[in-house]
């Protein structure tokens, strides 16, 4: 690609005028000595500091888009938060021709060209919901050469019609967001991805840069070839989420669990993932009851509604959002601290993918999921009575089954979840449950042999209680009264304590040993693993049940804030949330939470000092810079 030397970026201080800078002799020579430097700069440094903010990339971006600038495909696979858009953005901006972005929503697309359009870069969209008249403008838009990036959603971009007029264009890069949907192999495949193979022949000049946050080793070789990708470059950058804590809990009493791990975040937003529309209501309403600010949000809502949730959770007038997972890629909201798995999720990049949205700042988050054998049963029917082919369920159970692996190891996760990507490591990552208090497994085999004995002389009709009863001698009226006193199991655990039991069964019910019949009573009943048991050809590991002596210290959630002015930042987050109400735009479009706090830890009193701020470019300087600056002033003349 042909890079543009526009001055745009280059000669950046020429548009600040004097009375901006306030100079004096030393700032001056400071603002000189800092031209100097930006001029011996590449255009890509320039473009990251000037139009969004940065003073440096972070991980592989400077080489994949070096390597994009180059006209040669590649394959990027990042994890959620990692900054994938910068690799295509600054190309964009840094060479001749127009870059198309393929997205799967048009929420997405719409937030990512009004953050685009807030820094100044000509951007825009074509999907299904514009009018007439608006894709009239975006097409005119484009013959006159003044649009840099036009995102696409791939039901509009594989329209014949489209084709033909984008094939008149300079289309120098195509970039594919969310390319896992190309593969079957993948954990969200649509039909529409497939089609974006014809690409490569109508655009045979131009660089594909495929993306995507999750893809396994099989799914990664299946987008290569489906996008017919030319000796592409694969970008593999570390799964691991160093600032999220991973924690797993089994699914017994998940409402009064949650409300004891909301008492860790204080005002501080987060998801609540659900399985079913019916779960997202019942959490929310339990927890508006119990004081908190929390909505739910399925597709079953209207359009106007669900826009209204996600506004008001964007903008941080709500703190939780209980969803399926109807809800989360068309948001890119950076300060989510927790995100909670209410149930199961279906596969191992679906999980990863969400828990991304946590701490998308950089800052310390939390991932909790809640498990169990039902959630594992559900969704195994939901693949079976799909209506997709048989090859594609054949898929999707084998990754249903990782996720249990997964759910149930008692071995560091985050290492279960790098070999699964295919970054091998052994050694422990200190940031998951496992690994954070290590379980000390043992055979139970004995025990699991007790149980499914006392289940399956009371003709499996038994619940948790009054099993743990049976097994430790209890003489308790429900047990004489069944005759469950009479059978030849009765009280062989009696040397085990209540609380073990209990845990022991909770974890072969997880192991697929035990199942509970939720419709009816709860009762426990045996699995086709249950016989293998007990008749010794299967093992059964099982953890002891370690009573908590004090709460679980939560996770530091913010760096170190002491040298913030709280009642500053209340300021400036009021302003910028009036904004975003007056221009109908989240709020970290505006400003982000990072960028709020650098204004009230330095409080710039210049446009220069105000440069050096993170996430303040050339186009929000001009826009929001004189109102920032005469915020600290009067904050700091008050009184």
């Amino acid at each position: 690609m042909k890079c543009t030397l526009d001055k745009l970026y280059f000669p950046f201080y020429y548009h600040l005028k004097y009375t901006d800078l306030k100079i004096k002799n030393k700032l001056k020579y400071l603002s000189l000595l800092h031209k100097i430097k930006t001029l011996g700069k590449p255009l890509i440094h320039n473009i990251l500091k000037y139009t969004f903010g940065y003073d440096s990339f972070r991980g592989q971006q400077e080489e994949i888009i070096n390597h994009t600038l180059d006209r040669k495909d590649a394959l990027v696979i990042m994890p959620t938060g990692g900054g994938k858009s910068i690799c295509y953005q600054i190309p964009a901006l840094a060479s001749e021709g127009i870059t198309l972005v393929v997205s799967p929503l048009i929420a997405l697309m719409n937030d990512q060209v009004l953050a685009l359009k807030q820094l100044g870069v000509k951007a825009d969209s074509l999907h299904s919901n514009l009018t007439q008249e608006e894709s009239k403008n975006v097409y005119e838009s484009l013959k006159s050469g003044e649009l840099k990036l036009l995102y696409m959603s791939p039901e509009r971009i594989n329209n014949e019609i489209t084709q033909r007029f984008l094939s008149t264009l300079d289309i120098g890069l195509i970039a594919i967001d969310e390319a896992h949907c190309v593969s079957v192999w993948g954990n969200d495949f649509r039909p529409d991805y497939a089609e974006l193979a014809s690409l490569r022949n109508i655009f045979p000049d131009s660089a594909i840069l495929a993306l995507t946050a999750t893809a396994d080793k099989a799914t990664q070789d299946d987008i290569v070839k489906q996008l017919n990708l030319r000796d592409p470059k694969v970008f593999l950058s570390s799964f691991e989420r160093k600032n999220i804590t991973t924690y797993i809990e089994n699914g017994i009493k998940r409402i009064e669990k949650i409300k004891k791990i909301l008492r860790n975040y204080y005002d501080a937003s987060g998801i609540i993932y659900c399985l079913s529309r019916r779960d997202t209501e019942n959490v929310a309403k339990k927890l508006v009851s119990a004081g908190y600010k929390a909505v739910y949000y399925h597709a079953g809502l209207d359009s106007q509604t669900r826009s209204k949730v996600q506004r008001e959770f964007q903008n941080d007038e709500v703190q939780i959002i209980c969803a399926t997972i109807a809800f989360g890629m068309g948001i890119d909201k950076p300060n989510i601290r927790f995100v909670i798995h209410y149930n199961m999720p279906k596969n191992l990049e679906a999980y990863y993918q969400e828990i991304g949205r946590a701490g998308r700042d950089g800052e310390n988050s939390e991932a909790i999921m809640f498990y169990s054998w039902g959630d594992y049963i559900k969704l195994k029917r939901f693949i079976d009575e799909g209506e997709a082919n048989e090859e594609f369920k054949k898929v999707q159970r084998a990754k249903l089954d990782r996720m249990w692996e997964y759910s149930s190891s008692s071995d560091c996760r985050t290492n279960l979840v790098l070999n699964y990507f295919g970054e091998y490591r052994s050694e422990k990552c200190g940031h998951c449950d496992n690994c954070l208090n290590p379980p000390i497994k043992k055979d139970g085999t004995t025990q699991a042999m007790m149980a499914l004995s006392a289940i399956k002389r009371c003709n499996e009709k038994l619940g948790i209680e009054l099993l743990v009863g049976i097994l430790k001698g209890s003489y308790r009226a429900e047990i004489k009264q069944n005759n469950c006193d009479k059978i030849k199991t009765f009280g062989v655990g009696r040397n085990i304590s209540g609380a073990n039991w209990k845990n022991y069964i909770i974890q072969m019910i997880n192991q697929g040993i035990i199942n509970i019949d939720y419709t009816n009573s709860s009762n426990l009943r045996w699995t086709p693993l249950s016989k293998l048991v007990l008749e010794n050809k299967l093992k059964v590991d099982i953890v002891d049940f370690v009573p908590k002596t004090k709460e679980k210290k939560p996770v530091k959630l913010f760096t170190d804030k002491k040298d913030l002015d709280n009642s500053l930042l209340a300021i400036f987050k009021k302003w910028r949330i009036d904004l975003a109400r007056k221009n109908n735009m989240p709020a970290y479009i505006i400003l982000s939470n990072k960028t709020l706090d650098e204004l009230c830890r330095f409080k710039p009193t210049n446009k220069l000092e105000l440069l050096q701020i993170i996430g303040i470019g050339e186009a929000k300087l001009k826009k929001y810079g004189n109102e920032i600056i005469k915020i600290i002033y009067e904050y700091q003349n008050q009184g």
